[in-house]
């Protein structure tokens, strides 16, 4: 497949399908979930089922950021590393991982970047992996803490 093609409309219900799925097997009752990180969501959703792996971890961050600051934090103040590693510890430790992998990709390294377009372009299989994970640390988050 041209990596700037369209995914047949198969492909992408496919994906759609698999993020329902997830959806629906993490989702057990009332959940506290951010409006803001709901709507950030539905957008990483449709970035997913474009291909657009690198969108999909970026957002991730920013979906968990939000949703912890609204449902957990109540602080808009405290630093994105700083607020993982409060409400993220323990068998929730891979958040960090997706951070660090997320400042990877948009903070440049020039000595040992982390991004060249070859990489790009020859790691997609890859950088699908990591996409699915971030979007299985984002619902995992999302149903962490039972509502009303």
């Amino acid at each position: 497949m041209d990596l700037f093609e369209q995914p047949s409309k198969e492909l992408w219900l496919q994906r759609d399908e698999w993020l329902d799925k997830l959806i629906e097997e993490s989702e057990v009752g009332s959940y506290l979930v951010s409006d803001q990180s709901t709507a950030l969501f539905m957008d990483l959703r449709r970035a997913y089922c474009a291909g657009a792996w690198l969108s999909v971890v970026v957002m991730s961050v920013s979906i968990l950021d939000a949703h912890l600051r609204e449902t957990e934090a109540m602080d808009n103040k405290i630093g994105t590393a700083k607020l993982f590693n409060e409400y993220y510890t323990g068998e929730n430790a891979d958040i960090n991982w997706l951070r660090l992998l997320r400042n990877k990709y948009v903070h440049l390294d020039i000595d040992q970047p982390a991004l060249t377009i070859d990489k790009w372009y020859d790691n997609q299989r890859e950088l699908e992996e990591n996409a699915v994970r971030a979007i299985k640390i984002c619902i995992k988050a999302f149903f962490q803490s039972p509502g009303t």
